[in-house]
């Protein structure tokens, strides 16, 4: 009994001098069409993989009321009942669809959760794009002006025939925000989540910045610069991420609002910033902007900054940007 209780003593006293060291983990899951990628600092690996699958599900609840590609989600709802009558939602969707309504009228309706009405109709994957009469039908529906709230009951209704939103313009943001928020309010100081283009900080890379890269559109193993972030937002938004070519022309899934159209004269926007939200939406809306209202855009936006690649390969970078 007394060789126990010294070899008791002996390993706390070999613990309290050498204590548990902390390490990275992460996970890697296929959801919200995407790879979600997510990686924390931890001392233990038990709390580490249970927070790990916390933050995944975290993108499975937001996947679940904001997907058009489910028939039961809260959107989806909207998109069927909206023309007809006032659609009670969640107060987290209509948080994040009037956020979205107030980047419109800051971006003059360059970003637009009413694309869908027209951008329901392309297939990248079997090289589909909407037919002349789909585009001259859907095109009036598109107007972020035809979506009415009402803050008191949180309900939402559609002003036009036709219109279907679409939130795939901010919601991969909104959810790798969401997943750092649920990691830091678990006691995580640095941590990383990534889905798709967006991708969120937390703290440092204990000691060090994270290193980004921002890859050249043209090939996906070079970049054109690297920067150095720490607790912030970046976001990236590319022609070469979804599309299909038709002899010389490339349809991309970046649609401009006033034509239903891929936009053009950009190949990539990157933008950073401390939220991930914004961030999602004004890589989506500079890029629909070109590169000289785009930079004027972010002018507005003191605490973001961007890095555009034009239709020519010339780089343009906006004033607090500072690459490696």
């Amino acid at each position: 009994m007394e060789i126990s209780f010294r070899l008791i003593i002996l390993v706390q006293i070999i613990l309290a001098v050498f204590p548990v060291q902390a390490e990275w983990f992460q996970e890697s899951q296929n959801k919200m069409g995407t790879r979600v990628f997510i990686k924390l600092w931890h001392e233990d690996a038990t709390v580490a993989h249970r927070l790990l699958l916390d933050a995944m599900a975290e993108f499975d609840r937001i996947e679940a009321v904001m997907s058009t590609y489910r028939a039961d989600s809260e959107i989806s709802r909207i998109n069927a009942n909206g023309a007809i009558d006032w659609v009670p939602v969640g107060e987290e969707l209509y948080d994040l669809i009037t956020r979205a309504l107030a980047l419109s009228v800051q971006t003059d309706g360059a970003f637009d959760i009413t694309y869908d009405s027209v951008g329901q109709f392309y297939d990248f994957r079997k090289q589909v794009r909407p037919s002349e009469l789909q585009l001259e039908e859907g095109l009036p529906a598109i107007n972020y002006r035809h979506l009415l709230h009402n803050p008191e009951t949180f309900e939402i209704r559609f002003a036009h025939p036709g219109v279907r939103i679409n939130l795939g313009g901010i919601a991969k943001g909104y959810a790798v925000e969401s997943a750092i928020r649920l990691l830091e309010d678990a006691g995580v100081h640095h941590a990383l989540a990534n889905a798709g283009g967006d991708t969120r900080v937390l703290g440092d890379r204990v000691g060090k910045p994270w290193i980004v890269g921002i890859r050249d559109p043209d090939d996906e193993l070079k970049f054109v610069t690297r920067l150095a972030l720490n607790d912030s937002a970046i976001s990236t938004s590319g022609d070469y991420e979804q599309f299909f070519m038709e002899g010389s022309i490339r349809y991309h899934h970046i649609m401009s609002p006033s034509t239903g159209d891929s936009a053009t004269g950009v190949r990539s926007v990157t933008i950073t910033g401390p939220s991930a939200t914004i961030t999602d939406g004004l890589s989506t809306s500079v890029f629909v902007m070109g590169p000289e209202a785009g930079l004027r855009l972010l002018e507005s936006f003191p605490s973001y900054d961007g890095i555009i690649i034009d239709q020519q390969h010339h780089i343009h970078y906006s004033t607090g940007v500072s690459p490696l």
